[in-house]
């Protein structure tokens, strides 16, 4: 999971056919729960870039993007948010994968 440096990047990134952005923070414990199956779900859903936002340096984006919880999802399709799973509760593996697979046919 490539990880988001700067405001432009992830405008740059938000252009690719399918880009999904984890919004998370290291002192979160629901995004610490599901990080062990981040890599499972990019080697099942190789058609999507998947980039990690932290949070707390992107504070003023997060606000843009309406995101009030982590962590939080949103998928981009060539310049356009297609998908979006925002809020503050924890996420299974199972539930972002459902998540990803509406997002996949939108």
């Amino acid at each position: 999971m490539k990880q988001i440096e700067s405001k432009e990047q992830f405008r740059q990134a938000t252009e690719e056919q399918g880009s999904v952005f984890m919004f998370t923070a290291g002192w979160c414990p629901d995004c610490v729960f599901i990080e062990p199956h981040l890599l499972d779900l990019e080697d099942s859903f190789k058609e999507l870039t998947f980039y990690k936002v932290n949070r707390d340096d992107f504070i003023e984006l997060c606000q843009d993007l309406d995101i009030f919880g982590i962590p939080s999802f949103l998928v981009y399709k060539n310049g356009k948010e297609v998908h979006r799973y925002v809020d503050k509760n924890r996420k299974t593996k199972e539930e972002i994968e459902k998540f990803l697979n509406d997002a996949l046919s939108k």
